[in-house]
């Protein structure tokens, strides 16, 4: 899943998140989430509730939700909420750094109901979530 603003990747900040688009890396994402067995559904949207609904959608039809909240990550408990009543895999991922920019970025609402946060580390970040979700499924 991908939060507001993510469908201006490639454009949006290039300095910051890179070049590549929402689709390049969502097709990247797919296929390294194919040769482990899994199919990938995607949703992006720049507004909250459509994400949470997704949350509600995914309990009982998905082993692990990969999300990418963007600025959603540092001010929504709603989704928060959503997050913690899923009962599988979440990974929360960020092509930048959180930590390293401004301060009100420091915060996630997230971090205390996902499995864990993969950050800074651009395109790679969707790379190392897949592994995240195939090691976390195989020792569950």
């Amino acid at each position: 899943m991908s939060g507001p603003n993510l469908d201006q990747l490639g454009t949006r900040s290039p300095e910051i998140y890179g070049r590549q688009t929402l689709a390049e890396h969502v097709a990247r994402f797919s296929e390294l989430a194919a040769a482990r067995g899994f199919s990938v559904r995607h949703l992006q949207s720049n507004f909250e509730g459509d994400l949470i609904e997704a949350v509600h959608g995914a309990n009982g039809t998905a082993v692990a939700i990969v999300l990418n909240a963007g600025a959603l990550t540092h001010s929504s408990w709603a989704l928060a909420d959503a997050l913690g009543a899923f009962d599988g895999v979440k990974v929360e991922v960020h092509l930048s750094n959180p930590a390293a920019r401004e301060p009100f970025r420091h915060v996630s609402t997230l971090a205390g109901v996902v499995n864990g946060t993969i950050a800074g580390f651009g395109a790679t970040s969707y790379e190392l979530a897949v592994e995240a979700v195939q090691r976390l499924l195989a020792t569950s």
